[in-house]
């Protein structure tokens, strides 16, 4: 389906002139495409700007589904992405791209402009159960704005005690500053 806010190559134009439209200041990029530049930048054109990327098979996870929840402004490279469906895919090696292979449960996958993304619970719980300090801020910073998030990630590791490094999310969400 072509969207009429954002333009992915060869859909209606080509890089070269969309690229071009970006340096008149006519559209920016966004994700895998591009959008006007005086339009609104939302969760659903975050997500549907990485339909090139993900396909049906995988979900925008980790800092790339806090990037679409808006717990982040600044688009992230690279974009973490990981099963959603049954059936093990292939992944397509790139430096835009990092692959994980784990499928996430369908209870933790929402579906925004037809594109899997994490859940913000599950979402704040990678990032915070993350050994990578950038993760470890982001879960810190998103937790302390958004009590809401944070509680929910809370009682998602409250009814999944064993997961791997779900002590070390608890530990950081627990510290966070509002309460």
């Amino acid at each position: 389906m072509v969207s009429p806010f954002l333009f992915f190559a060869d859909e209606r134009l080509s890089l070269a002139e969309l690229t071009a439209a970006c340096l008149d200041g006519v559209l920016v990029p966004l994700g895998e495409g591009f959008m006007p530049a005086d339009a609104a930048e939302t969760p659903w054109m975050r997500a549907r700007s990485l339909l090139p990327l993900l396909g049906e098979r995988w979900a925008a996870a980790r800092g790339s589904a806090a990037w679409i929840h808006g717990a982040v402004s600044e688009e992230p490279t690279p974009h973490h992405v990981q099963r959603a469906g049954a059936t093990r895919a292939r992944a397509r090696s790139g430096a835009r791209t990092i692959f994980h292979d784990v499928r996430l449960d369908p209870a933790d996958v929402w579906v925004i402009a037809g594109v899997h993304v994490s859940s913000p619970a599950r979402t704040l719980v990678d990032l915070a159960r993350s050994d990578a300090a950038g993760d470890q801020a982001l879960a810190r910073t998103w937790a302390d704005t958004d009590p809401l998030v944070r509680g929910s990630a809370e009682e998602w590791l409250v009814r999944h005690p064993r997961f791997p490094h779900g002590r070390r999310a608890a530990v950081l969400l627990s510290g966070t500053t509002t309460r």
